[in-house]
């Protein structure tokens, strides 16, 4: 079953149950099932003892505790117990009354999380968190839904940090480079160089933040985000009622104090920032080799470990500041409950997610997409393209795209140097790009989940509302590698990929203001 079409089906089931149910717990499961079943022949117990193998190797494994999964699996606790801490301290609702004296219209409002977005480019687990954080308290009073909220960290997390050289995802990829040139032969380029003239070949990058904006300024909702739009308008309901969120219902059951101020979300949120930042840059700068650069430090930091270390130095400022107000206030142990408890969906799909991309990797989906990339026969011009799309099939069934960046890279690189050497860098760029947009779709991302938990929205609701827009900048994304494969032109493909969204999205703003009117 390994590495041929049949590896396909455990992640064709769990899209399709996704798209059928809605139910993301229920569907994951289900997966990580049938991709046991056919690791093991369906042999019955040989299968519960991989899914057992998969299940525990999250926390434990042959070489000892999996320390990086348990600092993010407490990250995510600690963050529950930080925003259990902004609303019942009052600093949340402070946040929120200030935006309203300072941020005038519900566009304003949806800016804020596009804007902060682009400024917190330094990983994507944290932008993804921490623009939640910060910008929900300000989206929540325009009544803006969550589920929007979610697309909008989602789509800007990834797409800035694929692009950026000072960021985890920029240093993982410039790490990647240098050895993948050497094996291919390949004396051009340096690594960063390489890097940097890449940028504007990922057009689904651009497209992504383009259309982030051009949704906030326009308004344009799309598919099943109007019907999150309408019902948060109408009836004031941000998530709907029947559904679970990945950050539970903190607003409704938390005791406010009365005497909070701004500074009780602010000054967490600023530790929270620094302490993270400034952990990634030291534990890049001891595990780098020889004289460490920022770069060096950014391709070897310990993301999870930084975020675990931020999010205690975050959680306990969190409760000296609680600690000082007067007036009622919840013990320190109820609000670890509520924290843990709101975390409970979000980690329950983070775990399940894991599992199958572990069932995934085993059953070797992502070599059998990759073979195909190795075995095609086309025109040369034509091969970012291709990889683009096959990239983004890959990224979509696995959920991941670092993992997808480890296999696709060399491949792209490979296969350019038999066509045509000068298309090493658009068909490297292409993979990125592909990588983004399959993430974007994937409901078992480990982006798309914190996004979710970031925004407080309901998983499924936040990927299924967020798919008509993706698709809007992978069909541009597609306009413009058909454009490099015909001119060869970086500027122009760029230029015509971002003029496809922009016509699109206002098209679709015309069409549907004039609906509107005839009803």
């Amino acid at each position: 079953m390994e590495d041929t079409i049949y590896s396909l089906i455990p992640a064709v089931v769990m899209l399709g149950l996704v798209l059928l149910t809605r139910r993301i717990l229920l569907s994951l499961g289900t997966g990580i099932i049938v991709g046991a079943l056919l690791i093991h022949n369906f042999h019955i117990l040989d299968s519960l003892k991989e899914i057992w193998h998969v299940f525990s190797g999250i926390f434990y494994t042959a070489d000892g505790w999996n320390i990086t999964n348990l600092y993010l699996l407490v990250f995510l606790i600690l963050l529950g117990i930080i925003t259990v801490l902004m609303i019942a301290s009052g600093g949340s609702l402070a946040f929120g009354d200030w935006a309203i004296k300072h941020i005038k219209t519900r566009r304003d409002a949806q800016l804020v999380p596009a804007l902060l977005g682009l400024f917190i480019f330094i990983d994507d687990y944290f932008n993804n968190l921490a623009v939640g954080q910060v910008a929900r308290p300000v989206t929540d009073r325009y009544r803006v839904s969550r589920a929007k909220l979610a697309y909008y960290i989602d789509s800007t997390s990834a797409p800035i940090t694929v692009i950026a050289p000072i960021s985890s995802w920029g240093a993982f990829i410039i790490g990647i480079l240098g050895p993948l040139f050497a094996t291919q032969g390949i004396t051009a380029y340096q690594p960063l160089e390489a890097f940097i003239q890449m940028i504007f070949l990922n057009m689904y990058a651009f497209a992504a933040i383009l259309l982030v904006f051009l949704v906030a300024i326009f308004n344009i909702n799309i598919g099943p985000m109007k019907i999150h739009e309408r019902r948060a308008i109408e009836t004031g309901h941000l998530v709907d009622p029947l559904k679970d969120t990945m950050a539970g219902r903190l607003d409704q059951e938390t005791t406010i104090n009365k005497n909070g101020k701004i500074r009780h979300l602010v000054i967490p949120i600023i530790v929270l920032a620094v302490t993270t930042v400034g952990a990634m840059l030291t534990t890049g700068y001891y595990a780098a080799p020889d004289h460490a650069t920022i770069l060096t430090m950014f391709e070897h930091t310990d993301v999870n470990l930084s975020l675990f270390i931020g999010g205690c130095l975050a959680a306990l400022t969190g409760f000296i500041l609680y600690g000082l107000l007067k007036g009622k206030k919840l013990s320190s142990w109820k609000i670890i409950r509520m924290g843990a408890r709101s975390m409970q969906p979000a980690i329950g799909i983070l775990i399940l997610a894991w599992m199958i991309g572990s069932i995934i990797e085993t059953i070797d989906t992502g070599g059998f997409l990759a073979s195909i990339a190795e075995r095609a026969s086309l025109n040369a011009s034509y091969l970012p393209l291709l990889i683009f799309i096959l990239t983004g099939f890959m990224a979509l069934a696995t959920g991941t795209s670092w993992g997808t960046f480890g296999i696709m890279l060399p491949i792209a690189a490979k296969v350019s140097v038999v066509y045509d050497v000068e298309l090493v860098l658009p068909a490297m760029a292409s993979v990125l790009a592909g990588s983004v947009f399959g993430d974007h779709c994937s409901p078992i991302s480990d982006t798309s989940i914190l996004s979710s938990t970031g925004a407080g929205a309901n998983h499924i609701d936040h990927v299924m509302t967020q798919l008509p827009y993706v698709m809007i900048s992978a069909a541009a994304s597609v306009v413009g590698y058909l454009v490099f494969a015909w001119t060869g032109q970086v500027v122009w493909s760029l230029i015509i990929t971002l003029f496809c969204v922009t016509l699109t999205a206002l098209l679709w703003k015309k069409y549907h203001d004039n609906h509107e009117e005839n009803e």
